[in-house]
């Protein structure tokens, strides 16, 4: 059995000049899921918090994604036409393994109205399986991701997102929210965070 794991990375990012807004990103989803039954599921010391820069700006295109780092069921291995494939492992510096990896785009996620980005991070979390074993929420329907309504699963996210409102988080922990991508680089500098590459489909011997 062959496994080409990734390189680690830290988990703390040395102090830098500027906005690393991915660790951030990682405390408000950590609240998140910390206060909402229905997240508690969600271990978020093995999801990897990262960022991607886009080419274009505007509204056009993905915002976030979770990117599952099992098979269906959380199985580890797959078989495609005729051959037996794993995925790249991907840990921590203390050698702990992820399961998942939360995306965000900038500068098109930042850009975003306040509440929408928000309910953005909602929506993804709610993608992460049940049973937190490396595979996503699959839903009835066409689209098992999004069940048979992106429409109830959109209104499902607000609903989430109300609760963890009416919860009482503390407003410090998301204001960064509030400003966009220009704001954030006028008032700090630069806007940086942690780039995790996807792993890839390998082989399995």
């Amino acid at each position: 059995m062959s496994f080409f794991p990734l390189p680690q990375f830290h988990r703390r990012d040395p102090p830098q000049p500027g906005f690393n807004f991915t660790s951030p990103m990682r405390l408000v989803c950590a609240d998140m899921v910390t206060r909402l039954e229905q997240l508690r599921h969600i271990d978020m010391s093995r999801v990897a918090v990262s960022f991607s820069q886009t080419r274009k700006a505007g509204s056009q295109g993905m915002f976030a994604a979770v990117t599952p780092l099992r098979f269906s069921g959380g199985q580890m291995h797959a078989v495609r036409r005729g051959r037996r494939w794993g995925i790249q492992r991907l840990c921590d510096a203390d050698g702990r393994e992820m399961l998942y990896i939360l995306n965000f785009y900038l500068p098109r996620f930042l850009d975003l109205p306040f509440r929408e980005k928000l309910t953005t991070v909602v929506h993804e979390l709610w993608h992460i399986g049940p049973k937190f074993d490396g595979d996503v929420r699959r839903l009835g329907g066409r689209c098992f991701a999004h069940g048979s309504s992106q429409k109830q699963y959109d209104a499902h996210s607000e609903a989430l997102l109300d609760r963890w409102l009416s919860l009482g988080p503390p407003e410090s922990l998301y204001d960064f929210l509030r400003l966009n991508f220009r704001d954030l680089t006028a008032r700090h500098g630069r806007v940086f965070g942690r780039r995790v590459p996807t792993p890839k489909l390998v082989p399995v011997d």
